[in-house]
């Protein structure tokens, strides 16, 4: 059972809800029919390579959750790190970097030069059913009003200076400052796997 089977409800509702999600990942995603009603605040997608590839491998830098066998977490030493890999032409993407991406990691949580370059991403993911393939889902819900709380802080080109003092554009911050994240796999037998449940703010 793939994807669209997996999400297919009784009504047909798509992930278009007018909400923009991660920059890094804008040109590697596309819509589902047929999806699960997506909240308000939620941006919702299927993950695609630039050859239009939809099967992937995952490497990561973290452990897996002592509990909670299947979700992909930080370290003692730093945030996790993951990749999706495109089975046919290994096509790296880039699904999450804790260092950079959310909330705190914009705002604040600190860190050094040693976390921020010291984390290769050299780890297979294998799910506890021995999957190591999937069709991956991304989430990321947005519930901090920015423009209430940052809209002041913007200088005259419209940039907005994060707690590492890298100065970027208020409407990245805005995609790419998202509270939570959830990542999925659907591997080949339709199986939905939650890889990634992080709150980040």
């Amino acid at each position: 059972m793939g994807i669209l089977n997996f999400f297919q409800k009784r009504n047909n509702f798509t992930t278009e809800n007018s909400v923009l999600g991660p920059t890094f990942l804008k040109n590697n995603v596309e819509h589902i029919m047929n999806s699960e009603k997506v909240h308000s605040h939620e941006w919702r997608r299927k993950l695609k390579a630039k050859n239009v590839g939809s099967i992937f491998k995952l490497k990561y830098f973290g452990k897996l959750h002592d509990t909670y066998n299947n979700l992909i977490v930080g370290t003692d030493f730093a945030p996790s790190k993951i990749y999706a890999v495109d089975i046919l032409t290994n096509e790296e993407i880039l699904l999450f970097d804790g260092c950079k991406h959310g909330y705190n990691a914009m705002f604040c949580d600190e860190f050094t030069h040693e976390q921020l370059n010291n984390r290769n991403a050299d780890k297979l993911y294998i799910s506890e059913n021995e999957s190591d393939e999937f069709e991956i889902i991304i989430s990321t819900y947005y519930g901090i009003d920015y423009e209430d709380e940052f809209r002041e802080e913007a200088d005259s080109n419209g940039n907005i200076e994060l707690i590492n003092k890298e100065k970027i554009d208020f409407e990245d911050v805005k995609r790419n400052g998202f509270d939570t994240l959830q990542i999925w796999g659907i591997d080949k037998n339709g199986n939905k796997i939650n890889i990634v449940s992080e709150e980040l703010a």
